[in-house]
């Protein structure tokens, strides 16, 4: 019996383990959403942003794909904030979003998606509307296809809704795609001598070398070096533990001030992160003079817009491997640490120093952090540092929005995975504003996160960068009259709200102990801090 497009689509998605779906449905996706299989799982967000968000997390959390489901060019529109996220945290989304029906289309009626193939455009890798209703599955599968190949990132489909009742009359082949890049030797040899010969060789990591699976190849080859390591600037996620001795913090995203703290090195090796993500600007040379960088990247467009340095197309994490193996161990003195945080001063105020501290205090330690705390996020990188792969979630697009739904999408994750991983969030009350309803999600599938909220009562960041770029009087930065245990209330959450320092602790505490989504809201100082 002849298939309709439908159900070889659903038997598609089946045989490719996408069968948990993030959206927000609308009339244009019915088509595709009646009968809707038993064995898939509809994660409904009540907006189409954390929708996107939170199939990011999931995929970054799985490494799988995730599939999406959002609503013709309106539900494209509200996510597009989300879709560049994904975009540069690399994260495998299979969007689609509905179309008018064919019979139709010339007339452009309501809810027409007028260009499908630009929408998302330049956020995705591949953007299609199939030819025929038959294509569908075949362009679910090259879909798949593309959003896995290295470098990963989310991929869009237009289906217009009439497709879903046409017969398919021929299923297509499932195949398996290779999702990563080699790392061939001979092209890593010369970087390995260099580093062998280096003076005051120094690495700098991405996130890239954790998505492939380069943890613990990076520890290896940085213990072979005995070399400073340093995170690459705008990185969404660590690519090498924050605790190390050998790891020096992240590099500041300004030219000047990058180079500055890579002087008196000779042989800079960045793997899996750009070179480097800039901003603001603040003018100086890219490197060190004398020094020479190398560049370790799976994505031919980070290679090309490098603006120094010689740039090797390889799988970030095995060419980790690679060059533990190639480089001579160095006899050179280790360098030395970082000097250990001292205990925040307690104040009558809450810093956001004193926050994260009690948060280390207290969180599991195989915890995993989401967080979306623009202005604060230097505080929280020194004060929560990672120490294991796959553990620390971030956006690295700068668009806000991401955070709280991203959180909820990691947590199903360590659900399905059986980890299940304490799930923290840690996202500032102006971000968090624009996503909120994310948290309803969390309460209708019970998932355990402790959402925390630092409220400083203003968008503090653009309060930093107005200091930076010499901007004053910028209107629309302050944030009165939030009420954040009213919201997560409304939306089925306990929670509580924290101003004395004195119950900090105690309130954390609690929230951490909870196997049901719970939200603290924390009335830290609003001081704004420097930029740089």
């Amino acid at each position: 019996m002849t298939k309709t497009v439908q159900e070889a689509f659903f038997d598609m998605a089946r045989h490719l383990g996408l069968t948990t779906v993030f959206g927000n449905p609308g009339s244009t996706e019915e088509t595709f959403l009646k009968h809707f299989p038993a064995d898939f799982h509809y994660v409904l967000a009540l907006q189409e942003a954390p929708a996107v968000a939170m199939a990011d997390g999931y995929a970054q959390a799985t490494g799988r794909p995730a599939l999406v489901n959002l609503h013709t060019a309106a539900g494209m529109g509200n996510a597009l904030g989300n879709i560049e996220s994904a975009w540069y945290n690399r994260a495998p989304l299979i969007i689609t979003a509905g179309q008018q029906t064919r019979e139709m289309l010339l007339l452009e009626p309501y809810l027409t998606n007028t260009q499908p193939h630009a929408i998302a455009q330049p956020y995705v890798k591949w953007s299609y509307e199939p030819a025929r209703p038959e294509d569908v599955p075949g362009a679910l599968m090259r879909a798949y296809a593309m959003a896995v190949q290295a470098p990963a990132g989310p991929v869009f489909l237009s289906l217009p809704m009439d497709d879903a009742d046409k017969p398919c009359p021929r299923i297509p082949a499932v195949r398996s795609i290779g999702r990563h890049l080699g790392a061939d030797t001979k092209f890593l040899q010369p970087v390995a001598q260099a580093l062998t010969s280096a003076r005051s060789p120094v690495l700098v990591l991405g996130g890239a070398v954790d998505q492939s699976g380069g943890w613990d190849d990076a520890v290896r080859l940085a213990a072979r070096l005995r070399c400073p390591v340093w995170a690459a600037p705008g990185e969404g996620r660590p690519g090498f533990p924050e605790t190390h001795p050998q790891f020096m913090g992240s590099l500041p995203g300004a030219i000047g001030p990058l180079c500055e703290r890579l002087e008196g090195h000779d042989v800079i090796l960045v793997i899996g992160a750009p070179v480097f993500r800039y901003y603001p600007y603040v003018a100086g040379e890219y490197i060190p003079q004398g020094a020479r960088l190398f560049h370790i990247t799976d994505d031919p467009s980070e290679a090309a817009r490098a603006p120094v340095g010689d740039s090797v197309l390889a799988d970030p994490g095995r060419a980790c491997a690679v060059l533990a193996d190639l480089v001579r161990e160095s006899l050179r003195p280790a360098p030395v640490p970082r000097p250990a945080l001292p205990e925040p001063a307690a104040g009558e105020r809450i810093t956001a120093e004193r926050l994260y501290y009690e948060i280390e205090q207290i969180r599991p330690a195989d915890s995993v952090i989401v967080q979306e705390s623009m202005s604060t996020l230097k505080q929280l990188r020194q004060r929560l540092p990672t120490h294991r792969s796959n553990s620390f979630f971030s956006m690295s697009g700068g668009v806000l929005g991401y955070g709280l739904p991203a959180a909820v999408g990691v947590a199903l994750a360590e659900r399905e995975k059986g980890t299940n991983r304490k799930v923290i969030a840690i996202v500032g009350d102006g971000a968090a504003n624009y996503v909120i309803q994310a948290l309803w999600t969390a309460v209708q599938h019970k998932l355990p996160v402790l959402f925390v909220v630092p409220a400083n009562r203003a968008y503090n960041i653009l309060k930093a960068f107005a200091n930076q770029l010499d901007t004053p009087g910028v209107p629309g930065l302050d944030l009165p009259g939030l009420d954040f245990v009213s919201l997560a209330k409304g939306y089925g959450l306990h929670a509580t709200h924290v101003s004395d320092p004195a119950a900090l602790s105690g309130a954390l505490l609690e929230g951490m102990s909870e196997d049901q989504p719970w939200l603290v809201e924390v009335e830290i100082d609003p001081t704004v801090p420097s930029l740089l």
